[in-house]
């Protein structure tokens, strides 16, 4: 067993580098599957405008992918430094899953990531769209397995366990776990969204200033019509993956819904303060009924609630009842400027409406926040379990002083966060700076070599 002080602190450790990570893959997941549409609509229609907006998203593509890889480094160190107990008890099944990743996946995006970045120079059209196709596959080829060796903790399946250690049975049940298909595609729309939701209010930003309208009109009619698809598909998605937590993990939901008693007919709680000493909600607002309605599909369906176990094997409800709320706030006001902005452009003002504008322009960063409100959920709502139901988080930690966990700690804040700023201001830079037109003699110029890491996106566009 673990000091609860060092548990505390790996605990805050890991969740600080996995939610720096996390923005970066959401990004770039959805990043480079519209890097394949522009290199795919360029190669058939040959238009300079959408060859012009692969180069400006690409040197975006390129930075953020490189903050998501060293990010992502860090991550993987923790298993065997802060949660060694979890690597010994479970690592012959998490192990092989994070390493058909590693050979899947990022052997695939390493292969073609220097065509990618490199190719208008080297390769043909055909070739040059085939290499971003690949790392586009690649991404989320990523995204399955880490999503199954995740959803693997929340639903086990396939094992045994023998002398506390989880020994594999069925790769194929659990690999396809029960979450894993309906956590993959939650997953997986949001990352779309999110870079959806980056290109719109970038777009928006250029119409209110008045700057690339051309470029900038294109991208805002893509992310809207792509977002009338993927929201509402979102949505469906997201009841689906209700009804499976509430099949499997029953006290997540009742955290999410603020139910402490197991009753029929529950109510919908809109909101409330939980307040888990008490065991009880203070200033609830709720709607009769409606709680079982959407929950069960039957208005007096049973709903389970906290109260039906003991205390320490219930999650932390408060952050997960507000957590999910706001990821469910961000939806909904997804849904609506997405609805908004359709009406707009019937109305031929989608492009003249500042209103609109500005509201795709605050909503720039909302697939992110919606992103770590969602992890937030899920993961805390795990809680006390690392394996859900079989192996607690307290049992998973390293035996370690705390001393060594609280230095590591401020050493990866402080890093992280230099490395963020330094990474934002980069970004920013180009963006503001937008697509540039990139002239005929530049896709086929003398071959020349980067000569530092952060010239390679200003490369892409500039004459040797």
């Amino acid at each position: 067993m673990s000091d609860p002080t060092v548990l505390l602190l790996s605990r805050i450790q890991f969740g600080f580098v996995m939610s720096f990570h996390i923005i970066f893959p959401a990004f770039t997941i959805g990043l480079a599957s519209w890097l394949a549409f522009l290199a795919g609509a360029y190669l058939k229609t040959r238009r300079a405008l959408w060859r012009d907006l692969y180069v400006f998203w690409l040197k975006i593509f390129a930075v953020s992918f490189a903050l998501g890889v060293v990010s992502g480094i860090v991550m993987s160190f923790q298993f065997g430094t802060n949660w060694a107990e979890l690597s010994t008890r479970a690592g012959n099944i998490l192990g092989p899953l994070l390493a058909y990743e590693v050979l899947t996946a990022f052997f695939l995006e390493a292969t073609f990531l220097g065509v990618m970045l490199f190719g208008w120079r080297r390769v043909s059209p055909p070739l040059h769209f085939l290499a971003t196709c690949m790392v586009a596959l690649g991404t989320l080829i990523s995204t399955f397995w880490i999503i199954s060796a995740n959803s693997w903790m929340h639903t086990p399946a396939g094992y045994r366990i023998v002398d506390g250690v989880f020994h594999p049975e069925s790769w194929w049940s659990i690999v396809f776990n029960p979450s894993f298909p309906l956590r993959l595609a939650h997953m997986t729309l949001a990352a779309f969204i999110t870079t959806c939701f980056v290109i719109g209010g970038i777009s928006a930003t250029y119409l209110l200033r008045q700057r690339h309208r051309e470029a900038a009109q294109l991208m805002l009619k893509l992310a809207v019509c792509f977002a009338a698809i993927a929201v509402p598909l979102q949505v469906v998605v997201g009841d689906l993956h209700g009804l499976k937590v509430r099949d499997h993990q029953p006290m997540k939901l009742a955290a999410i819904e603020g139910h402490w008693e197991t009753v029929r007919g529950a109510s919908l709680i809109l909101f409330a303060w939980p307040d888990q000493a008490q065991e009880k909600n203070l200033y609830e607002v709720s709607v009769p009924k409606l709680g079982s309605l959407i929950l069960t599909h039957d208005i007096d369906g049973e709903v389970a609630g906290l109260k039906s176990v003991a205390p320490e094997l219930r999650p932390p409800v408060a952050p997960v009842f507000f957590s999910f709320r706001a990821m469910v706030g961000i939806g909904i006001l997804m849904l609506s400027l997405v609805a908004w902005s359709g009406l707009q452009w019937r109305r031929g003002k989608l492009f003249e409406s500042k209103v609109t504008l500005r509201a795709w322009m605050l909503m720039t960063p909302a697939g992110f926040v919606a992103v770590l409100a969602g992890w937030y959920t899920t993961e805390i709502g795990r809680q006390p379990y690392v394996v859900y139901g079989l192996l607690r988080t307290s049992q998973a930690a390293t035996v370690i002083d705390a001393g060594s966990v609280l230095t590591s700690l401020i050493v990866f804040a402080t890093v992280y966060l230099f490395v963020f700023i330094a990474g934002t201001y980069y970004l920013l830079k180009m963006l503001r700076r937008g697509p540039q037109p990139v002239e005929q003699a530049l896709l086929h110029p003398e071959e020349r070599t980067a000569q530092r890491p952060l010239s390679v996106p200003d490369d892409l566009i500039e004459p040797g």
